[in-house]
């Protein structure tokens, strides 16, 4: 199978402008012949925490939300990270909604590990994102999620075989924990890695790009530029 990973640089809390963009990326990633693509954290919003705060209309209400109808169904499997209603009014999940190449739903993972000003604005999720496509396994992980052991660790132990990564790591220290976290992770847990993340400004940082896919043992498969929104594509088996 071959699978795709995107980098975007998102309009400031506009879903509609960063579906139709992860929708032309999504068509890219079909046209190289991925069967799924991940896309960056908070890929409807962009990395807007403050707005999602006070605006609740910027979060998904479900999985079958219309504003991901762009993007899903479209022939590929697909991994959007968005703000989603929770059970709690007043505290939305920062989610991984999958959906597979005919639109329909296949899971929802919500991130275990926020990252500090996260944890004022969303609730953590509980349980751990699997599931299965093309007879292949795949794990889910959302940006610090992956500075975790146990998140890849987890889908080891359920067979999982791909690990994806909904990231938005920046310039700066991002550089390195981008370059560093994910191989690492390819290599502890013996998985391939796809790494989706933001290029240029986002929220409070400035993406660093280089939207990835690492084999098993770590060595790199293809990577996007620092510059570009763009996806690269990689064979797993």
């Amino acid at each position: 199978m071959k699978i795709a990973a995107a980098q975007m640089t998102c309009v400031p809390a506009d879903p509609a402008a960063n579906a139709a963009q992860a929708a032309e990326l999504a068509r890219r990633a079909r046209e190289q012949g991925a069967a799924l693509v991940v896309f960056p954290e908070l890929t409807l919003t962009g990395y807007e925490l403050a707005a999602i705060a006070a605006d609740p209309g910027l979060c998904l209400a479900d999985a079958d939300d219309p504003r991901l109808d762009g993007i899903r169904g479209g022939g590929i499997a697909t991994a959007v990270n968005v703000a989603l209603r929770s059970a709690d009014p007043r505290r939305p999940v920062l989610a991984t909604l999958v959906h597979d190449a005919d639109g329909a739903h296949v899971t929802t993972y919500a991130k275990r590990h926020l990252y500090r000003h996260e944890q004022d604005v969303f609730a953590a999720g509980e349980h751990p994102g699997h599931f299965e496509l093309g007879g292949i396994r795949f794990s889910l992980g959302i940006c610090y999620d992956n500075h975790f052991p146990d998140v890849p660790g987890a889908g080891v132990a359920a067979g999982c075989r791909v690990h994806l990564a909904s990231s938005l790591y920046g310039t700066g220290e991002g550089i390195h924990e981008r370059a560093t976290v994910h191989p690492g992770i390819a290599r502890d847990h013996g998985l391939y890695v796809a790494l989706a993340n933001h290029v240029g400004p986002a929220g409070p940082w400035t993406g660093c790009g280089g939207a990835a896919v690492w084999a098993p043992g770590g060595a790199l498969l293809a990577a996007a530029d620092d510059r570009t929104p763009s996806v690269v594509t990689a064979e797993v088996a």
